[in-house]
């Protein structure tokens, strides 16, 4: 009684077939395929870019606009 014979697994396919159907389960199917194949594809662009140059940081976004004057700066200088 410790594990599962094949009657056991043959009545719980029957019931989730029955519960979710076979168009359901043939959906998950693919969507469980498709995820598998773009991690894996995820995995080998990663390996590529990695062994080619490596990538510059992007470029510091300043705000050039002095609209909006009731902002507090950040960056606040120490009193001497």
């Amino acid at each position: 009684m410790g594990s599962f014979s094949i009657w056991h697994w043959l009545i719980v396919l029957l019931i989730v077939v029955m519960i979710f159907g076979t168009k359901k389960l043939k959906n998950m199917g693919q969507d469980l395929g498709q995820a598998v194949k773009g991690f894996k594809d995820g995995m080998h662009d990663g390996s590529t870019e990695s062994d080619a140059s490596p990538a510059q940081p992007p470029a510091q976004v300043t705000n050039t606009t002095t609209a909006d004057r009731d902002t507090i700066d950040v960056q606040a200088t120490e009193k001497s």
